[in-house]
């Protein structure tokens, strides 16, 4: 079996589901009761939010523990509409971003809200100039992924932070659930940065838990009433064996990041190679420091994308249709939608995911089974 599909999700690493189930066992108290056995458990929240915050290099009270991705994504865009509303309802994202961002942006269009969706050029990458000329004296957030979750362009933080300095009433929302351990901590990490969404399960934690990144001294409103935990910005009582696993994974991943990130881009590179021979493929991910060292997305002309995925997973290889969070509805990529791909194109476009247990043999098995597949699609299609 060859698992290619991990930006969909990752396997949990053995070391992580040990911690998980450590804690459920003998730490299982309410970090908020009184008595040691709560004691003990806001002892452990607390290391684990330090661990992580040491980690990617902030400080610990700006680590807010949520459900995952989409919970973060909403709390960061609906939160700064909530709380900077009465100064401005103007956002800014791209026509590119994961459905957490863009419906989170319709939603808020229909309270009165005004969005600005940022066009992709041919790479998938927004213009910076464009970003620029968007901005208004009433824009209160611009919302960017840092890695497009269906073909692994990495937008322009960097210089969309410089043009923010001269705005700095703005949050700058950054999606990073498809960059941890990607060799863009830097990147995603910007002091300019003011809100960062991290997913648990992208990188062998478990599913279900995540966390924000809030810039110390930006105001977010919360989504979510209740007991106050989270500094009173996040209540809902705090999910600790997931947690702690969660700062176990993100230590183990981040300790070996150099290494793992060229492994990846060795094993993107051979198959990418591969597949640039064949005259019926597109491939809409590049080789460069313009996209992640772990996205593929290519299609094969004249055959749909869940057809080539069945065929693959037949061969005992699991890829996916673009994103994971659309494949089943059969829908066309948004982000190739947005390039302007035909959408008989679009249409058959797949995704390879890798992570840093895939190997070299694996990608060198891929090859030759897509050989093989495309040789059947093209008798088919003669």
């Amino acid at each position: 079996m060859i698992y290619f599909d991990n930006s969909a999700t990752t396997k949990v690493h053995p070391d992580v589901l040990s911690t998980y189930d450590k804690v459920s066992e003998s730490i299982w108290g309410n970090p908020s009761s009184l008595h040691k056995m709560g004691e003990n458990a806001y002892n452990l929240l607390e290391q684990s939010r330090t661990q992580i915050a040491n980690l990617l290099g902030c400080q610990k009270e700006e680590i807010f523990f949520t459900s995952g991705g989409t919970e973060g994504d909403n709390w960061a865009i609906k939160g700064t509409a909530i709380e900077k509303g009465i100064y401005g309802k103007h956002l800014i994202t791209t026509m590119v971003e994961h459905p957490a961002v863009i419906n989170s942006m319709k939603q808020l269009e229909k309270l009165g809200f005004e969005v600005t969706y940022l066009p992709v050029d041919k790479h998938g990458q927004i213009s910076v100039a464009d970003l620029k000329n968007a901005l208004r004296k009433d824009t209160i957030l611009v919302s960017v992924m840092a890695v497009n979750n269906e073909i692994g362009a990495i937008q322009p933080i960097k210089e969309i932070a410089e043009v923010l300095k001269d705005h700095p009433k703005v949050h700058f929302h950054v999606d990073a659930v498809q960059a941890v351990g990607k060799g863009l901590t830097d990147l995603i990490m910007d002091e300019r940065v003011d809100l960062v969404t991290f997913s648990g399960h992208k990188f062998h934690a478990p599913r279900g838990v995540g966390f924000l990144y809030k810039k110390a001294g930006r105001k977010l409103a919360p989504l979510l009433s209740g007991g106050g935990q989270e500094q009173n910005l996040r209540s809902s009582t705090e999910n600790l064996p997931a947690i702690a696993a969660m700062a176990k994974a993100l230590r183990l991943l981040l300790e070996n990041e150099t290494n793992n990130v060229a492994h990846e881009q060795a094993i993107r590179e051979k198959i990418y190679d591969h597949l640039q021979k064949f005259e019926k493929v597109t491939i809409f991910s590049e080789l460069g420091d313009k996209f992640a060292p772990h996205i593929l997305c290519f299609a094969i002309e004249g055959v749909r994308g869940e057809t080539i995925v069945h065929a693959f997973e037949d061969q005992g290889v699991f890829i996916s249709t673009t994103s994971a969070c659309s494949s089943k509805k059969g829908q066309v990529s948004s982000t190739l939608h947005a390039m302007q791909i035909d959408d008989k194109i679009a249409t058959s476009a797949v995704r390879v995911s890798l992570d840093e247990n895939n190997t070299l043999a694996e990608a060198t098995e891929f090859n030759r089974i897509f050989d093989d597949i495309y040789q059947k699609f093209l008798k088919i299609n003669s």
